[in-house]
C-alpha cells in the first residue's frame, strides 16, 4: 500500500528579523499580489498557507485595500489559509493574556474574511507554553502542527499525539520533524528524488508507525509561491510505486489522518522545550533586557489598570477606548512575534521594537490621565469638594496594603483622610518644593506677568484599606501646620516590618523571617562571566571562571512608619569586553546599586538593582541564596498554573555526542515567578520583566538572569549550540546596541516562609500593583503629560465610592477585565492555579452572567457562586 504524502505549500512570514518590518511589508505586497494570480488562475493549485497570520493580510490591504473581495473570495473557497494567529507570538516571553488576545484578534478577522484556519501553528517560536492546547481549545481549534521543543523519545513512534494541557484541555497534534521547509525546493528529477526526498519521507514513515499519511511542509522563509508544484506533484505520481503525492494543507492533513488514525494514544503533556531536534534558544530569555522590561511593563499597564479602569469609566457613562487598546494591542503583537520580543535582530529592527513599546506606553498613559481626570473630576462635583484623592481598585479582589502615590499641596504639610474623617496613615518618602514660575495676563493695558505661589510634589506611601473590587475609594486632602511622617535616616545598619527583617554587617545582608524564624545570611551576592554567544544564545568563554561580587559597601538606611529602605553598593573590576576577558584584564568598573525595600505588612522584600553598564560580552546574574541545600525540583508560573521542573536535566548526559540541536541546559523561563520548595519552607522571587532563572544545585542559589551584553547577531560554533550560526548564516550582522551600554533597573520581590508555591499568584498581585490614583489639584498641571490640556466632562457627577465586582476566594486570580470583542458588555476571566475545584462567590450588580469560550462566544448562563476546576479558567460576561 502507498504512503500518501501532504505537500502543503506556504510562506513562513517573519514581520521583522534582520531586516525591518518597512523591509517585510513591501516585499509582502509583491508576494501576495503574485499569490493570488496563482490561486485565481490555477484551479490545481488547492491551497496556500500564509503562515497563520492575519496581521500580514491587514498591512497588505494597506496599500491594495482593491483586492479585499479577491483575498475574501480565495479565503472563503479554503484556497488560501489564514489565522488563526494575528502574528506568531512567542509563547514564553509575553503574558498568557497577550497569547489568548493575539489568537482573539486573529481568529475575529480571519473570519470576517470567510475562514479561520483550525490549526494551532506553530512553526519557529522558541519552545511552547504548557496552555496552548487548552488556549487553542477555547477559540474552538481542534489540531496543531508545530515544530520545536519535543524529544524523540517522546513521541514514542508516532509524528501524531495528543497534546494535552495542566487543565485536562487536549489538542491533536503533529510534530514537523524536519521543520517547516522539508518540501522548499521540491522537484520530480531523479537526482533530487533520490538524494533529498525519498530519504526524508523514509524517515518519515519509520517515525510514523500508526499512520500511511505523512505531512511534508513545503515552503520558507519569505518564499515566494512555487507555481511549479501542481505540475511536479502530477510527475512525482506518475512513476512513483511508494508514495501518493497530493497537494493540501494542514486542516485536511489533520482531519484525514487522525480519522484514520485511531491508535494515536501517546499523550504528551505540557510545556514543549526539548533542544534535541530544534534550537530553542533558552537564554534568548536574557536578550535585549530593555525590551523584556519596556514589554513586561506596558502589558501590565494595559492588562492590570488601563482597561479594567476603562470598564470602570464604561459603566460609569464614560467611553470605552475601544479603538484606542485595538491599535496598541496590534503594535504590540508585533513586539511579540518570536524573534521581536526575543531581540535576535539588527539594531535597526530592536530600534523599532523600542520605539513601539514607548509609542503604546505614551497612549496608555494618555488614556489613563484622561480616565482618571474624568472620574475624578465628577467625584469632585458631587462631593462639592475640590481637594480630592481617588484611589481606584482595578482588581476583583478587595485591596488592602501600602501603596506609592504623588500629592501636590501648597504646604509642606498635610493629611490625607476618609470622607468619614477618619486619617489614612501616610508618611512622605520624597519631598521637593516647585517654584510656580509666572503666568501671562492680558489685561486692558496689555500682557502682563505674574508671579505665580510655589507648591510641594509629595511621594508618599499611604496605608489604604478595604477598597472593594474593580472600583474606587474616594479621600480628602487637608492641609495643615505640622505632623506629616517623613521616611528619615535612621542611623541603623537594619531594616524590618513585622514580618521579615534584613540587616546588612560585614558587607553581606542578612534576611530574618519573623513567623518561623527562618535566617538565610549572605543572602544574595552577583555573578558575572564572559558570554561569548549571540543574540540568540548565552555562550560560556572556554576557560573563563565567575567574578564574584560578593562584600558590598552601606549607602544608606531610611526609616518611616510605613517603609523601609537601605541602600548598597556593589562594585568591582571586571574585563571591559571578550579579548580583555581572555587576558584576565580586568579594565572596567561594574557598578551595582541595591535598594531593598519593606512596607508595613507585607510578607515580602522589594528588591532593586540600578547597573549603568560600560562592559561588553559579559552576562550578569543575581545569586540568591534560597535556604535550601541540594534542590531537585524548581517550580514557576506559566499561563494559568504552576510549572514544576528538574534543577538537572538528565538529557545533558551526552547531549553533544547524541546529536544535539543545542545543550539542554536546565535555565528556564518564567512569566512572573520563580522558586524552590520543600514541606515546611518556600523561596521564590517575583519579577518585573526578568525572564530567565536557573536553581543552582550545588549551592541552593536561585540566579537570576538579570542581563546579557553580545554584539552580534549570530556566530557558528557556539560552546552550548555546535554548527552554523542561528537566523542570517551567511553574512555577520553587527548588533553594538545588544551591547546593552546603557542604565538599567531590576525589580523583583523575594518571599521566604511557609506558603505553598502557589501562594505565589496571590503574592504576584500584591506586589505588581493592580490599582491607580489620581489627584484633583491645580497647582501643577505637567506630573501627566496631558494634564494642562482642556478636556469634556462627558459624566456630570459620579458616587464618591463604586464597586462593579467582587469575588470572596483569595485562590481565585482575575486575568484579565475589558470590554467584549463584539458588544459592550463586560468580560472577565478568572482562573484556579490550584490542584482542587474553588468556588467562588460573585458579587455585582449586572443583569446577566454567562460562561463564554475564549473567543467570548457564549457556552452556558453562570450563577453568582462558579466552580472553576483545577489549573483551570473561566471567561465571564456580564452584561
Amino acid at each position: 500500500m502507498k504512503k500518501r504524502v501532504y505537500v502543503v505549500p506556504h510562506s513562513h512570514w517573519d514581520r521583522e528579523w534582520y531586516f525591518t518590518i518597512e523591509d517585510s511589508n513591501v516585499l509582502l505586497a509583491e508576494n501576495l499580489d503574485h499569490l493570488l494570480d496563482v490561486l485565481e488562475t490555477d484551479e490545481d493549485y488547492t491551497g496556500y498557507v500564509f503562515d497563520a497570520q492575519a496581521s500580514i493580510v491587514e498591512e497588505y490591504l494597506k496599500v491594495r485595500p482593491e483586492n479585499r473581495d479577491r483575498m475574501k473570495q480565495l479565503v472563503e473557497r479554503k484556497k488560501l489559509f489564514i489565522g488563526p494567529w494575528y502574528t506568531q507570538t512567542d509563547s514564553l516571553l509575553v503574558n498568557k493574556e497577550s497569547i489568548t488576545r493575539n489568537l482573539l484578534y486573529g481568529t475575529k478577522i480571519s473570519k470576517s474574511f470567510g475562514h479561520s484556519m483550525n490549526c494551532g501553528y506553530l512553526p519557529d517560536i522558541f519552545g511552547q507554553n504548557q496552555y496552548l492546547p487548552s488556549i487553542f481549545k477555547g477559540f474552538g481549534i481542534d489540531n496543531s502542527v508545530l515544530q520545536r521543543g519535543i524529544y524523540t523519545d517522546q513521541l514514542k513512534g508516532d509524528l501524531n499525539f495528543t497534546w494535552k494541557s495542566p487543565d485536562g484541555e487536549t489538542v491533536n497534534a503533529n510534530n514537523i520533524y524536519f521543520g517547516y521547509g522539508p518540501g522548499k525546493f521540491l522537484e520530480a528529477s531523479e537526482a533530487y528524488k533520490e538524494e533529498r526526498l525519498f530519504p526524508i519521507l523514509e524517515k518519515l514513515a519509520d517515525m510514523n508507525q500508526n499512520s500511511d499519511l505523512l505531512l511534508l511542509p513545503a515552503g520558507g522563509d519569505q518564499v515566494l509561491v512555487r507555481e511549479h508544484f501542481p505540475e511536479t506533484i502530477k510527475k512525482l505520481n506518475e512513476d512513483s510505486e511508494d508514495y501518493e503525492f497530493v497537494l493540501s494543507d494542514y486542516e485536511t492533513f489533520m482531519k484525514d489522518a487522525w480519522e484514520n488514525g485511531s491508535d494515536f494514544t501517546n499523550v504528551i503533556e505540557g510545556e514543549l522545550t526539548a533542544t534535541q531536534k530544534s534550537r530553542i534558544h533558552n537564554t534568548i530569555r536574557s536578550q535585549r533586557y530593555d525590551i523584556k522590561k519596556a514589554n513586561y511593563e506596558v502589558e501590565h499597564k494595559i492588562l492590570n489598570i488601563l482597561e479594567p479602569l476603562a470598564v470602570i469609566g464604561q459603566s460609569l457613562g464614560l467611553r470605552y477606548p475601544q479603538a484606542w487598546l485595538d491599535g496598541m494591542w496590534k503594535e504590540l503583537f508585533d513586539v511579540h512575534a518570536h524573534d521581536s520580543i526575543g531581540g535576535c535582530n539588527s539594531d535597526d529592527t530592536n530600534r523599532d521594537i523600542v520605539q513601539r513599546l514607548e509609542k503604546v506606553n505614551r497612549i496608555a498613559d494618555g488614556l489613563l490621565n484622561i480616565l482618571k481626570k474624568q472620574m475624578t473630576e465628577a467625584i469632585s462635583r458631587k462631593l462639592g469638594n475640590d481637594s480630592i484623592f481617588v484611589f481606584f481598585n482595578t482588581n476583583a479582589s478587595t485591596f488592602s496594603g501600602t501603596v506609592e502615590a504623588i500629592l501636590f499641596t501648597k504646604s509642606d504639610q498635610f493629611n490625607v483622610k476618609k470622607r468619614d474623617g477618619e486619617h489614612l496613615a501616610i508618611e512622605a518618602i520624597d519631598q521637593e518644593y516647585i517654584s510656580g514660575g509666572k503666568k501671562i495676563v492680558v489685561t486692558a493695558e496689555g500682557e502682563k506677568q505674574v508671579e505665580v505661589p510655589g507648591y510641594y510634589r509629595t511621594v508618599v506611601m499611604a496605608d489604604v484599606r478595604d477598597v472593594a473590587g474593580l472600583g474606587y475609594e474616594t479621600y480628602l486632602v487637608e492641609e495643615m501646620n505640622d505632623g506629616l511622617n517623613k521616611l528619615e535616616e535612621s542611623g541603623t545598619q537594619t531594616v524590618e516590618n513585622e514580618h521579615v527583617k534584613v540587616e546588612f554587617a560585614q558587607g553581606n545582608l542578612t534576611l530574618t523571617e519573623k513567623d518561623n524564624g527562618t535566617v538565610i545570611s549572605n543572602l544574595l551576592r552577583f555573578e558575572n562571566v564572559g558570554d561569548a554567544g549571540d543574540s540568540y544564545d548565552f555562550s560560556p568563554l572556554e576557560g573563563d571562571q565567575p567574578l564574584w561580587m560578593e562584600k558590598g559597601e552601606l549607602l544608606s538606611v531610611e526609616a518611616g512608619v510605613l517603609s523601609q529602605k537601605i541602600m548598597v553598593k556593589h562594585e568591582a573590576l571586571v574585563p571591559g569586553n571578550l579579548e580583555d576577558r581572555q587576558g584576565e584584564i580586568n579594565s572596567e568598573s561594574l557598578v551595582i546599586i541595591t535598594t531593598i525595600e519593606l512596607r508595613k505588612q507585607e510578607k515580602f522584600v522589594r528588591v532593586q538593582h540600578t547597573i549603568n553598564n560600560a562592559v561588553e560580552d559579559h552576562r550578569v546574574r543575581v545569586r540568591l541564596n534560597t535556604g535550601v541545600k541540594q534542590p531537585q525540583t524548581t517550580f514557576a508560573d506559566q499561563g494559568f498554573g504552576l510549572i514544576e521542573r528538574s534543577v538537572d536535566n538528565p538529557y545533558m548526559t551526552g547531549w553533544k555526542e547524541n546529536g544535539f540541536a543545542e545543550a539542554p541546559v536546565p535555565i528556564y523561563s518564567l512569566e512572573n515567578f520563580a522558586g524552590v520548595s520543600t514541606d515546611s519552607h518556600t523561596f521564590a522571587a517575583v519579577t518585573r520583566g526578568i525572564k530567565e532563572y536557573e536553581v543552582v544545585k550545588e549551592t541552593g542559589e536561585l540566579a537570576l538572569t538579570l542581563f546579557r551584553s553580545v554584539g552580534l547577531l549570530g556566530k557558528d560554533d557556539l560552546m552550548w549550540r555546535p554548527g552554523r550560526a542561528s537566523g542570517i548564516n551567511n553574512k555577520v550582522v553587527y548588533t553594538p546596541d545588544a551591547q546593552m551600554k546603557q542604565k538599567m533597573v531590576f525589580e523583583y520581590a523575594l518571599y521566604v516562609g511557609d506558603a505553598e508555591p502557589v501562594e505565589m499568584f496571590g503574592l504576584t498581585d500584591q506586589y505588581v500593583d493592580r490599582h491607580a490614583s489620581y489627584q484633583k489639584q491645580n497647582l501643577n498641571t505637567f506630573e501627566e503629560r496631558l494634564e494642562r490640556f482642556e478636556i469634556p466632562y462627558p459624566v456630570k457627577e459620579m458616587d464618591d465610592q463604586v464597586s462593579l465586582l467582587e469575588m470572596d476566594n483569595p485562590s481565585i486570580v482575575m486575568s484579565s477585565c475589558k470590554r467584549a470583542y463584539d458588544d459592550k458588555s463586560m468580560v472577565v476571566r478568572l482562573f484556579n492555579p490550584t490542584e482542587t475545584v474553588q468556588t467562588v462567590t460573585l458579587k455585582h450588580k449586572f443583569s446577566k452572567v454567562s460562561i463564554t469560550n475564549l473567543a467570548e462566544e457564549y457556552q452556558e448562563d453562570a450563577e453568582t457562586e462558579i466552580e472553576v476546576n483545577p489549573q483551570g479558567y473561566l471567561t465571564l460576561k456580564l452584561s
